[in-house]
């Protein structure tokens, strides 16, 4: 028992330097890319902003491979239902496609709205791989209380977001809300078992908040579409997801 705990650590540790070391290259732009990518088509922000969560990814795809070898995994892309999974990852960058996103660049708002919609679910994707994917599964024997608090507080180092703002209250506050993202996406994978499910809801909250590229280009009343198209069409999907999923289960057991 010992060695496993020692082992899950060390595959913990792992997951971890590969995420900070690597996505941080990109995130404080170390390498100057962006200077690059602003030269280049709009559509390149495609591939650029993802790179942001490429350590994440990368150290959450050798942890899992690991893990899936010792006790097996119960989430996936899909998880219990495809359907459901494709609906719920369409339905943002559709509003995206309708609404516009003003830009800096002078491109048609719809085109970047589509171009910035599927940046971040790529990003938001990645970071989820990671988050929930892998962190979430790593942890799933701990209290609930405890599972949160080293999700929120491993999510919120990765970020570094002290060293670009050394403000209390706002580092304070970001804190909270990735506090109450590590609950609310907790309980989100354990309903679905899908890492597309996440993303869309982890995705909302970085349009609304966090995207530069996107927040300041909606108008607040169009956030307030955003968010509340989003919300009612979300919950009722999860509402069903879960009422077919109790049926399919009930099934299986008889």
């Amino acid at each position: 028992m010992k060695q496993m705990k020692r082992m899950n650590l060390f595959r913990l540790i792992i997951f971890y330097l590969i995420a900070i070391c690597v996505s941080n290259l990109f995130r404080f732009d170390l390498f100057h890319f962006q200077t690059i990518i602003e030269s280049l088509p709009t559509w390149a922000m495609i591939f650029y902003s993802p790179l942001q969560a490429i350590g994440v990814l990368i150290g959450a795809l050798i942890a899992l491979r690991w893990l899936q070898k010792e006790k097996g995994l119960d989430v996936s892309v899909f998880g219990t239902s495809i359907k459901w999974s494709v609906i719920m990852s369409v339905i943002p960058v559709l509003l995206l496609l309708i609404i516009g996103v003003d830009n800096k660049q002078g491109d048609n708002a719809h085109y970047f709205g589509v171009v910035a919609g599927l940046s971040t679910f790529i990003y938001c994707f990645f970071e989820e791989i990671g988050w929930r994917g892998y962190l979430e599964q790593e942890l799933k024997d701990l209290a609930e209380l405890k599972r949160v608090l080293i999700i929120a507080s491993l999510w919120y180092l990765w970020h570094l977001s002290f060293l670009r703002n050394p403000d209390l209250i706002q580092n304070i506050l970001f804190f909270g809300w990735l506090l109450l993202g590590s609950w609310g996406l907790g309980k989100i994978i354990k309903l679905t078992k899908s890492l597309l499910a996440v993303t869309c809801f982890h995705m909302v909250i970085n349009i609304l908040l966090f995207n530069g590229f996107i927040k300041e280009g909606l108008a607040h009343i169009d956030k307030i579409i955003i968010f509340g198209v989003l919300a009612l069409t979300w919950i009722l999907i999860l509402i069903i997801w879960k009422r077919e999923k109790t049926i399919a289960d009930n099934g299986n057991t008889k």
